[in-house]
């Protein structure tokens, strides 16, 4: 760590870290109860995001009533608020204390590519939970993926400290797809999230949960120029039980083919599959359906 964080400019933001920290070590039960308040003041204050997440809701769960969508939105931040808190885990408790409290679904998907030889793209999405996904994993195999810093550099420099203890490397768009193939391997697994709308760069119009939307063809053609399969993955976390779950599915079946609208419309079918399974810990404060196409007023 470098000793200029240690300024005092930065003094405000290392005392917040240390509350922070004390998260870590409550139980979990308790971040489920300070997370339900943190989400439902969010949901009460915050109109920007309570405005995109209910404009996701509407669009994607069309039967749905309002009272639903509003019942969904409320609970996606608590999820989201109790996320946020569940992070202290990955930054300040070890590899153990992990290991104690997951479950992986469908593991043998990934070990039979892995067996096979195969180069492996794990095609998942902006889960409120994602970050403990690789952490767990991290304990079977090597993994790379894209980072995108922080604006704090204290908090960027706890993040990138953390993801270096589960992640082999990471990435930025800027080093381009080029050296994501260069670094696909047998038994290296690629995180990769094409659920942003990013514009029409690269991207073509493909049913998201019925809706148009901008997605990204770069997962076909990583697959297709890295020879990679690419299995669905997601993870969410079990009020049940208090454990993180990561849920692997089988590779998508003739992809990539010869077609970008098809191939993009397997991948965002994957992904709403998994999504279905919980909605409410998707990230629909994303601005999913942001790029419209032509004729079509904006949503948001």
């Amino acid at each position: 760590m470098s000793l200029h964080l240690l300024a005092p400019k930065h003094w405000l933001t290392w005392v917040g870290v240390g509350l922070f920290a004390i998260l870590a070590w409550l139980p979990w039960q308790a971040r489920r109860w300070l997370g339900k308040h943190i989400g439902g003041w969010l949901y009460r204050h915050n109109h920007k995001r309570r405005t995109v997440i209910l404009t996701n809701l509407r669009l994607c769960f069309p039967e749905q009533s309002e009272s639903q969508h509003e019942q969904l939105a409320q609970a996606h931040l608590h999820a989201y608020a109790n996320a946020l808190l569940d992070y202290s885990l990955l930054l300040f408790r070890s590899r153990h204390y992990l290991d104690k409290r997951q479950q992986i679904i469908g593991l043998e998907h990934l070990q039979r590519a892995v067996d096979a030889g195969q180069n492996i793209i794990l095609l998942t999405a902006h889960f409120a939970w994602l970050e403990f996904a690789p952490a767990i994993l991290a304990g079977h195999y090597s993994m790379f993926g894209f980072s995108k810093p922080l604006s704090n550099p204290v908090l960027n420099c706890l993040v990138n400290r953390s993801r270096r203890t589960y992640s082999e490397f990471m990435l930025t768009r800027d080093d381009g797809l080029l050296k994501v193939i260069r670094s696909l391997q047998p038994g290296r697994l690629f995180f990769f999230l094409p659920d942003e709308d990013l514009g029409l760069k690269n991207a073509v119009f493909a049913p998201f949960f019925n809706t148009p939307k901008a997605t990204l063809t770069t997962t076909a053609r990583l697959a297709k120029l890295g020879n990679a399969v690419c299995i669905p993955l997601a993870v969410f976390f079990n009020p049940a039980t208090g454990l993180y779950e990561i849920t692997i599915e089988p590779p998508l079946g003739n992809f990539p083919s010869n077609n970008a609208v098809q191939d993009a419309t397997a991948a965002n079918a994957a992904l709403e599959a998994l999504i279905r399974r919980n909605p409410a810990q998707y990230m629909w404060l994303l601005k999913l359906f942001r790029t419209r196409p032509a004729g079509e007023s904006e949503l948001y």
